[in-house]
């Protein structure tokens, strides 16, 4: 999908960002400074009236494919719950020169950061790979580590992308609409390793919400960071559930299989999860 103009202006995206900052806290899924949040923008965006400072910023991966245009990342070690009140001071605009080798990074007279986040590492690889693979002009990406989602993942049964989808997917018809590919699964890696950005890239192009073992989750959305963070919730609310029942010694059973399977036809929903 590709957004179709009039586009966001930088400061409806600043605000958007800020708004899921404080969601995603509200859902206690980014204590302290856990969590990031990226986008890019893939038309002409002037960063001056906003981010005055501007340096040279080499990129973590190249990125020739995106050359031209620009993202808004937080900056390391800042609370998303902070970013609505003063989202100049807790963002950072990274533009991608020719060659997509090296940039420039521009910020505020009021930046409270020294870079942006240890994952832009990977939150780049996987905007790279989605944008050259759908032809994408706006593309949003989040880091979070949602409470009980993240539990989930330390137990040992949970550790299978088809196990945890079918089992956080049942308790609400709206997951599977919204979530008809599942939830992406991987083993717990070093966070900011090679090996987790390369693991992610390949995960994500199959699922829009893959969960880090014992870690987090990573989401995207090509329309908007607020949809982005909708999944990131309806995730969280079935592994909520899932937590529940599993205190409550399993008694509920959720949706049945025909029960979702009447939900996917009224609603013109392919899966292959249920």
């Amino acid at each position: 999908m590709r957004l179709a103009p009039p586009f966001p202006t930088l400061s409806e995206i600043m605000h958007l960002i800020g708004q899921t900052g404080q969601r995603l806290a509200e859902i206690e899924a980014s204590e302290g400074a856990a969590g990031n949040i990226s986008v890019y923008m893939g038309w002409d965006v002037n960063p001056e009236p906003f981010f005055p400072v501007n340096e040279p910023f080499t990129l973590p991966t190249a990125a020739p494919e995106l050359a031209g245009h620009a993202f808004l990342v937080t900056g390391s070690g800042r609370r998303l719950r902070e970013i609505a009140n003063s989202p100049e001071a807790n963002l950072a605009f990274i533009s991608v020169d020719k060659g997509g080798l090296k940039g420039r990074i521009y910020s505020s007279l009021d930046r409270l950061f020294q870079k942006p986040t240890s994952e832009f590492n990977s939150h780049l690889a996987v905007h790279r790979d989605q944008i050259a693979r759908n032809n994408l002009n706006f593309h949003a990406i989040i880091h979070a580590q949602p409470l009980h989602l993240v539990y989930l993942s330390h137990i040992a049964r949970y550790q299978d992308t088809h196990y945890l989808s079918r089992h956080i997917l049942r308790w609400q018809p709206e997951s599977i609409v919204n979530i008809p590919e599942g939830i992406g699964f991987l083993p717990f890696m070093l966070p900011g390793s090679q090996a987790l950005m390369v693991a992610n890239i390949k995960s994500m192009r199959e699922h829009s919400i893959v969960l880090w073992a014992k870690h987090g989750v990573m989401v995207r959305s090509d329309s908007s960071v607020k949809k982005a963070c909708d999944l990131i919730e309806y995730a969280e609310t079935g592994s909520h559930y899932e937590y529940l029942n599993l205190t409550n010694h399993g008694l509920a059973d959720g949706l049945s299989i025909p029960e979702i399977h009447s939900i996917c036809d009224q609603f013109h929903v392919e899966q292959h999860i249920f």
